[in-house]
């Protein structure tokens, strides 16, 4: 029997993510995938996930992958009759240095955090999980062809489907619409450009037919098409062109990878059974408006990440994870609602969809008043910024205004590498803050403790408890 701290079941984006995380702070850990499918499938990177990434160290290579979200253009037949954009162009600020959303294909994301997790000494094995059994020491858990492993936790990131979750009895409750199905599939051709992204449809109801995506780096275009009735058609290049030359004179030459979508909105519930945690799609399914689904399980991940090293902070992540997860399920929700009823609001994306207001203000490891619980924000500094600061896996400790060298100086010696612990303020401190964007955006002359996954632990407050229950 092989013995691991944590066992990860799905190489997924949450479960690379989590896989990273664990990676880059030593913590041992195993990856299973059965089959990873290929395909687009989510393809928007929202601005809190991009500020993951860069703390995990792939921002870089998401950011020469990925491009802008191209212009929206839409055709009556091939006429042109309408343009506009989904995301309105915002410029970086000094709290937020990524703004925008990105877009690339789900398998070049995976590929990237496979990569890195490479870089970090880690693998995805193949691996079918079929069953496990857990006691107060442990999970054993079984795999296709009879391995055992043996593990402190196991954490489901796999899927919506996920057979962790079925094996628990955590019910998943919500609603499949049947009837509410899409064809999506990544295909190409050389009859429109790959500047904007094309709609087909009738624009005074503004019922959709068809429409083709460009996916960045890649010659392939996402077509998205409603499907009708009950049938479900063979997922060949004829049935897509037959589904393209009703409204247009666009050619398909190749279809690469096709599925049938049906709207599943649904979330466990609960996030925790013992020593087994439930993460990404296994704990919430989302409609496909606003891409959210993707990215809240990335948060889940950078959550739970932290949390599985240092285990004492393991009942938290239900806690604080749950409520997010129902915020994010109802809006993606709201806005798929919009979407069928034909409201124009309903596709514009802008602060409600990027995910940087959420946070866990009230909850037990948000202390103190104020920011308590909120997005830790960047800020630059004579030299760099504090996200350069934040940057792995530790705590960090600011403490803003005059009289804290002591308290600074005690931490550090105390908590070595797991807390960083600076001065912040004018020249003599540890981080100069010559334009003052820093004590703006944390609005304190006293102490600010960042958990290692950017959010404020401690606002304003003594910080030695805190630190002493987690370190």
């Amino acid at each position: 029997m092989n013995d691991t701290r944590v066992l990860i079941v799905g190489a997924g984006p949450t479960g690379l993510t989590l896989a990273c995380d664990l990676a880059r702070r030593g913590t041992d850990f195993r990856i299973i995938e059965k089959e990873r499918p290929a395909g687009s499938r989510g393809k928007g990177l929202q601005p809190r996930t991009l500020e993951v990434f860069d703390d995990l160290g792939v921002l870089d290579a998401i950011w020469a992958a990925g491009a802008p979200y191209p212009p929206l253009r839409s055709y009556a037949g091939g006429e042109v009759v309408w343009e506009g954009r989904m995301h309105e162009p915002r410029e970086p600020t000094p709290e937020v240095p990524y703004p925008l959303a990105p877009m690339l294909p789900q398998w070049r994301t995976e590929q990237i955090l496979r990569d890195r997790l490479a870089e970090l000494g880690g693998r995805v094995e193949r691996g079918e999980l079929i069953d496990f059994e857990q006691d107060d020491d442990g999970v054993t858990a079984v795999l296709a062809g009879g391995e055992r492993i043996r593990a402190a936790y196991l954490v489901g990131a796999d899927g919506g489907r996920s057979v962790v979750r079925k094996r628990l009895g955590i019910g998943f409750a919500g609603e499949t619409h049947e009837t509410e199905r899409m064809l999506i599939a990544d295909v190409r051709t050389d009859d429109v450009d790959r500047d904007h992204w094309h709609f087909w449809g009738d624009m005074a109801s503004r019922t959709p037919h068809f429409a083709l995506c460009p996916l960045p780096g890649t010659e392939d275009f996402q077509l998205v098409a409603p499907l009708t009735g009950t049938d479900t058609p063979e997922l060949t290049l004829p049935t897509f062109q037959k589904i393209v030359s009703e409204v247009s004179d666009v050619r398909l030459h190749e279809v690469r990878w096709a599925s049938v979508y049906r709207v599943n909105i649904r979330m466990a519930e609960r996030f925790r059974d013992r020593r087994v945690f439930l993460a990404g799609d296994a704990a919430h399914v989302h409609s496909p408006a606003g891409g959210q689904g993707l990215n809240t399980g990335v948060q889940d991940a950078y959550n739970l990440g932290w949390k599985l090293a240092a285990e004492r902070a393991l009942d938290t992540y239900e806690e604080e994870r749950l409520p997010v997860a129902a915020g994010v399920l109802g809006l993606s929700t709201r806005l798929y609602r919009g979407m069928s009823e034909r409201q124009a609001e309903a596709y514009r994306r802008g602060k409600e969809t990027d995910q940087l207001g959420i946070g866990y203000p009230g909850a037990s490891l948000s202390v103190g008043g104020g920011k308590a619980g909120e997005r830790a924000p960047d800020a630059p500094l004579r030299e760099g910024h504090l996200f350069d600061v934040f940057r792995g896996p530790h705590f960090t400790l600011l403490a803003f205004g005059q009289g804290h060298a002591e308290t600074v100086a005690r931490v550090n010696e105390r908590y070595g590498a797991a807390v960083r612990a600076y001065t912040v303020g004018d020249e003599g401190a540890d981080l100069v803050d010559a334009a003052g964007h820093a004590r703006r955006a944390y609005g304190t002359d006293g102490l600010v403790l960042v958990r290692p996954d950017g959010h404020i632990g401690v606002y304003d407050a003594p910080v030695d408890d805190y630190l002493r229950a987690l370190v």
